[in-house]
């Protein structure tokens, strides 16, 4: 390895290995290109074989002190992970100098979700067409089974058993899950199959206009479109019924292995944040409901009015 040439030629070469061996796309091999730009523009001008874990965490710590989001940080040591890793791997480096370092932690973002009345004006609006029946029964499903966007798209009518309530989805990592489904969704459901009397087991449940499955990004817009019509709201989407499913149910219930179950999370930690989302629910009610809680809040108006 040339010292004098830096990091430069070994980049090169893993990048070459990205596009060739691994067939990463342009726009992959173009973020790993300028992650690794700018970790070598920081460390300076010395040899891959020279870089400690000191470097790799000074450099983490400059991004952090610049205003670098967490995932942001995250990502950039990803590729510098993957850089040494791969010159370990050809014999060329003993360890990965980035092995043991971590970005800050991120916020944990608690999810948006809509409250019951919200999501019932969702549902306020008559069904007379085809398309309306079809987009009453997907917004039953988003919610009324917490679906994934990509869980609906994918279900065809034999994965259905309408008459003991149960459908049969496909979630991440391909593991499948049965979800139950209340009356309203089954009764929405069989009503749009009563439109498709040609239909068979093997066919997509929503189509278009013609027999092809509906595409993700149609789904999103009659959301959307059916959102803006009876709620006022554009910012509507499939996994916001999602949220809103694992929460309402979350708050009603207080069982978190189910609501575990029915999403489909592989770790419990995943769902606890509705855990949160419900905290905050009951913390608005008790505000709001509680006497010595209305009472401080009464105390502390008269406090700020006083002169």
């Amino acid at each position: 390895m040339n010292s004098e040439a830096g990091m430069d030629a070994d980049a090169e070469r893993f990048l070459d290995h990205l596009t060739v061996e691994r067939r990463a796309s342009a726009h992959t091999v173009a973020a790993y290109r300028r992650d690794l730009t700018r970790f070598a523009g920081e460390v300076g001008p010395i040899s891959s074989a020279e870089v400690k874990s000191d470097h790799v965490r000074g450099f983490a710590g400059r991004l952090h002190a610049r205003g670098l989001a967490p995932r942001s940080i995250a990502r950039h040591l990803s590729s510098v992970r993957s850089f040494f890793d791969y010159l370990v791997r050809r014999g060329e480096l003993g360890a990965n100098p980035a092995s043991g370092v971590r970005a800050p932690k991120q916020r944990q973002r608690l999810p948006k979700t809509m409250d019951p009345d919200q999501t019932a004006q969702l549902f306020s609006e008559r069904t007379e067409s085809a398309i309306d029946v079809r987009d009453r029964a997907m917004l039953e499903l988003l919610y009324g089974g917490g679906l994934r966007l990509a869980e609906l798209v994918a279900i065809d009518i034999r994965d259905l058993d309408l008459a003991n309530g149960f459908v049969t989805v496909t979630g991440k990592g391909n593991k499948t899950r049965v979800v139950p489904i209340g009356e309203t969704a089954r009764n929405a459901i069989q009503t749009w199959l009563d439109r498709r009397p040609e239909a068979s087991g093997r066919d997509p449940l929503f189509t278009g206009r013609g027999p092809r499955r509906m595409s993700a990004r149609n789904i999103q817009l009659r959301l959307k479109k059916i959102a803006v019509r009876t709620t006022g709201s554009d910012g509507v989407h499939p996994h916001l019924l999602r949220h809103s499913f694992a929460s309402h149910l979350l708050e009603s219930s207080g069982d978190l292995r189910a609501v575990q179950e029915l999403l489909g999370h592989a770790d419990i930690s995943t769902t606890q944040v509705y855990t949160h989302v419900d905290f905050q629910h009951l913390a608005k009610v008790y505000d709001a409901a509680h006497p010595r809680a209305r009472r401080r809040t009464e105390t502390s108006n008269e406090g700020e009015s006083a002169p």
